[in-house]
């Protein structure tokens, strides 16, 4: 899901170079990000169990993972407010897949952080 959300964009901007403002690349750096941040953090460190040390223990681990929640939402709610005001509008003549290819770049990665996250089972090594 992680590839076919960044082969979205990459086709978006092969197929219509020049229509996608290169700013709009941000959003899919941070989605990458918010991937990273959240797969970070074991499930077992979020509820305690197994993270005892550093400075902040168990409350360090639900931060991180909260704010690597924010980043994948914000990079998504980004991307739906630049596919809107810049492809959707009524007054708009640039073709949609830019837009389109944005946002779905955005779901996708967010989708895949998600199953990597919670479908997945963690074993204990002894």
């Amino acid at each position: 899901m992680f590839f076919a959300g960044w082969w979205f964009i990459i086709d978006a901007a092969a197929v219509y170079p020049g229509t996608l403002p290169n700013a709009a690349h941000v959003c899919g750096v941070l989605a990458t990000l918010s991937l990273v941040m959240v797969n970070s953090v074991s499930n077992a460190q979020v509820r305690g169990e197994t993270y005892t040390g550093g400075c902040m223990g168990p409350r360090g681990a639900r931060l991180w993972l909260f704010c690597g929640f924010v980043v994948g939402f914000a990079s998504l709610i980004a991307a739906c407010w630049i596919l809107f005001a810049n492809y959707v509008n009524a007054g708009s003549t640039q073709p949609a897949w830019p837009g389109v290819g944005l946002f779905m770049q955005n779901a996708f990665i967010f989708a895949a952080s998600l199953v990597f996250k919670f479908g997945r089972t963690e074993d204990l090594w002894g």
